[in-house]
């Protein structure tokens, strides 16, 4: 969700009034690039703009720059909304953040699952060695299974991410099948990790992007910022122009048929005119809007949710970064696949409290208070097969897109899928120019 364990509720009385006034004539502004989208993948494309020296304006339509990746402070407890874990290894990542200034904090490598009504360790060998001695006889896997892992870990750290990323792919369950891992332990530990991670239960996200984030997890750590994963998007653009960040600033429509050089047409009327081209970094829901009508909206698989049904993934942030908390008190945050869309707030909560009950006692569980519930209607593109993770970006005269979508749906891919735009036009443009 995550559904993050007062609430509060506030009310507004209805009125209705009717103002007229004449329509200010609309203002037309240019600006070498315009980015649409101040997610990660537009602070990226708006960072190697800056580096290039090339003006720009990025265009966010709420308050604050992220996108998904935002942090609430919420009665002295900082929440990320949606199920959030930032990884070392991130090769992209690590080119465009300073990993000093977040202040990162480290989970523990592995695993506790709960399994016939008690918790079971899976650890990683090389960091945990003694305790993944002793889960080598848990039921979570065999010993083969055990050995099946590290052998899986050596074959991702022999490929490139670019091999990985484009080598002929089946769909994760299929591999981890082909791979000769048990029944057991894809349904005990495969299914409830990474379909957490991927928002897919059922295992059917292409396996190069499986192979990607377990080489990612076997190189790096997993952490979250203490001040919360919206540092992470924060540090990015703190260190673009103040004045090429455009927050509260909604995009309805983008003309691109009868020119080189597109125009974006704002909520307020206003029209910015580009002189290079338009950098869409907004989710595809959003593409298809501002494009309604004019660009046929492509085939596509249906976004993955959250709240993430039949199982739950939780975690103490406060176990990871003691920052998260408030009064010496702990933060859980519980994550669920789906939105729930026909469950009220109250009654979601009391379904994970009682779940939750079974794992850590009614007695523990049911004096916590419930803080937030985040529904994320678009938390994960689907990367089922087949897939292609090294799209084109550039879509037409003067218009590109980026997004996890059109990578890898990772931080990572969202990062580097802003670079490809950027080069994509830097490209078009120096074609334009000769």
């Amino acid at each position: 969700m995550p559904l993050t364990l007062s609430p509060s509720s506030n009310f507004s009385i209805p009125h209705a009034s009717t103002q007229l006034a004449p329509k200010p004539p609309p203002v037309l502004k240019t600006t070498p690039v315009i980015v649409i989208g101040a997610g990660l993948s537009g602070l990226a494309a708006a960072t190697h703009l800056n580096s290039e020296n090339i003006p720009f304006l990025l265009l966010e339509a709420s308050d604050g720059v992220g996108g998904r990746v935002r942090t609430d402070v919420v009665d002295g407890f900082l929440l990320d909304r949606g199920f959030q874990i930032f990884i070392t290894a991130y090769p992209e990542a690590q080119k465009l953040l300073n990993y000093n200034e977040l202040n990162l904090q480290k989970f523990y490598f592995g695993a506790r699952i709960f399994y016939h009504g008690q918790f079971h360790t899976v650890a990683d060998p090389l960091r945990h060695f003694l305790d993944s001695v002793l889960s080598v006889t848990n039921p979570i896997g065999s010993v083969l299974d055990k050995l099946l892992i590290a052998l899986t870990t050596a074959r991702v750290l022999s490929k490139s991410d670019e091999e990985i990323l484009t080598v002929n792919e089946v769909s994760t369950i299929e591999l981890l099948k082909n791979i000769g891992f048990s029944d057991s332990v894809i349904g005990r530990f495969f299914r409830p990790f990474f379909g957490g991670i991927f928002c897919d239960r059922e295992l059917e996200t292409t396996s190069k992007l499986f192979d990607f984030v377990f080489k990612c997890l076997a190189l790096g750590d997993n952490t979250l910022p203490a001040k919360g994963i919206g540092e992470i998007p924060n540090q990015l653009a703190a260190k673009l122009p103040s004045d090429s960040v455009l927050l509260n600033t909604k995009v309805v429509s983008v003309d691109f048929e009868d020119s080189n050089s597109p125009s974006v047409r704002l909520e307020s009327g206003q029209i910015l005119k580009s002189e290079l081209g338009v950098i869409m970094a907004v989710e595809e829901p959003a593409v298809d809007k501002i494009f309604a009508g004019r660009k046929p909206p492509a085939p596509r698989k249906p976004a993955r949710s959250t709240v993430k049904g039949s199982s739950i993934t939780c975690f103490f942030a406060t176990n990871v970064a003691p920052t998260y908390g408030s009064s010496n008190k702990a933060l859980v945050s519980v994550s669920l696949i789906g939105l729930f869309e026909d469950t009220s707030e109250d009654d979601l909560t009391a379904e994970v409290v009682k779940e939750l009950s079974g794992w850590f006692g009614p007695s523990m569980v049911e004096s916590w208070r419930h803080l937030r519930t985040y529904r994320i209607g678009f938390a994960q593109p689907n990367q089922s097969t087949p897939t292609d993770l090294m799209k084109n970006p550039d879509i037409g005269p003067g218009l590109y897109m980026c997004g996890d979508y059109i990578t890898s749906a990772t931080f990572d891919g969202a990062l580097v899928s802003g670079r490809r735009a950027v080069e994509a036009l830097l490209k078009d443009g120096a074609l334009v120019r000769v």
